[in-house]
């Protein structure tokens, strides 16, 4: 049997991280939606935006714990939850949706658009906070001031804020 076929991933996950982080993202995204979405098609679109939204935040984040469990696992079971995980993750998409198809406050033409763009435009978004690097998987690390480099200022200024007197009335 192939070694290949059983690594594992050790360590935090990358995948959550960059689900979690999307996530986050997704909270800017909300109150355009709603906006945009009121204005074309009121409460039933908002409804069906928030629905859809909901789906594509489920989505990112059972997409990334099927990848860290099994990576966890061994490379290969991974693999498989990567390409079997999407057809199943799109199977629960289909049945989230037949499963509200005939609700009152169901509109399609909010919830379609809501659902392709939200998956998109979050992906496209998270292009610029993911590393290329496999030294740091997941996302790009944070910019710190090197301790070893001289800084600007000296060490005799030290961080006095200065003191403002203020007219009590």
């Amino acid at each position: 049997m192939s070694e290949s076929f059983v690594v594992r991933v050790e360590g935090p996950s990358p995948a959550m991280a960059i689900a979690f982080d999307l996530v986050k993202r997704s909270l800017w995204i909300i109150p355009v939606a709603v906006l945009i979405s009121a204005a074309f098609w009121g409460l039933e679109g908002v409804a069906s935006t928030m629905y859809a939204i909901a789906i594509v935040v489920v989505n990112f984040l059972f997409s990334a714990y099927l990848l860290a469990v099994t990576g966890r696992i061994n490379a290969a079971l991974m693999g498989g939850a990567a390409l079997f995980g999407f057809l199943m993750r799109l199977a629960l998409i289909f049945g989230a949706v037949l499963l509200v198809r005939d609700a009152s406050w169901m509109s399609f033409v909010p919830f379609g658009i809501t659902l392709i763009v939200t998956h998109l435009a979050l992906l496209f978004w998270e292009l610029r906070y993911v590393s290329s690097a496999l030294a740091f998987p997941g996302l790009k690390p944070q910019k710190s001031p090197n301790p070893y480099l001289p800084s600007n200022s000296s060490d005799t200024d030290e961080a006095v804020s200065p003191v403002v007197a203020t007219d009590p009335q």
